[in-house]
């Protein structure tokens, strides 16, 4: 019986002794049938470069099926991405090792430091072919300038993965829909290219835009029910 039980903790939630611990077991998870195969081959000996690769791939046919507007072709390839096992390792790698916020966990209090951790939340992902119950955000306030917090939800470590499982399918069709001068949460752009954007079409000597406007959007109060009469 495989089970997947990762052994590390942050220090903050030492109090919390309980392990959570996933029935691995073939059957155990509905839907198990999936690209690749059953067993999960050594962690440490993967070739990253090769599923990164095919994972790139894949992504670059949705984006080029969304231009042509093959949208057929673009859904079957967003479900060939979440069946993908490279989509999985990757996904799982990128939560796990490379992302700033790996040791943190979520409302389980697991984290996966470790190799044999980390591919067993792949073979659990990768085997869980179907929707399953998506647990709730951790909720911690950051201080913000001024003295006041900001909140912010922190998933489980399977959740987060699951997530980049699912932003690999669909980011590439909002890339090819989205508009050119569009800057926020894409993939190599930021606030600099926004920047120089600016600067190119304010700094002419025939400019017309005399002006740039800078807003943030915050809740609507809540209002009372209009009421007949």
């Amino acid at each position: 019986m495989n089970r997947w039980s990762p052994m590390g903790k942050l220090g903050a939630m030492a109090g919390d002794t309980t392990t959570t611990v996933i029935d691995m077991t073939p059957g155990a998870v509905p839907g198990s049938m999936v690209n690749g195969p059953e067993d999960l081959i050594d962690w440490d000996a993967i070739d990253w470069r090769a599923e990164e690769k095919r994972v790139r791939r894949l992504r670059q046919r949705i984006f080029k099926a969304v231009q042509a507007g093959d949208w057929k072709q673009a859904r079957n390839l967003q479900r060939l991405m979440l069946r993908s096992r490279a989509n999985t390792l990757v996904s799982v790698r990128q939560v796990s090792q490379r992302n700033a916020g790996r040791r943190t966990p979520g409302v389980d209090g697991q984290v996966a430091l470790t190799s044999p951790g980390r591919a067993g939340l792949a073979m659990y992902l990768h085997r869980c072919g179907q929707p399953r119950t998506v647990l709730p955000v951790r909720r911690v306030h950051i201080p913000k300038k001024g003295g006041k917090l900001r909140p912010l939800g922190i998933p489980s470590i399977a959740d987060r993965a699951q997530q980049n499982r699912v932003r690999n399918a669909l980011e590439p069709e909002w890339e090819a829909r989205l508009d050119a001068h569009q800057y926020g949460f894409r993939p190599g752009r930021g606030c600099h290219d926004a920047i120089q954007v600016i600067h190119s079409i304010t700094s002419g000597r025939n400019a017309k835009r005399g002006w740039v406007l800078d807003a943030d959007l915050e809740p609507r109060p809540a209002r009372e029910p209009l009421r007949a009469g």
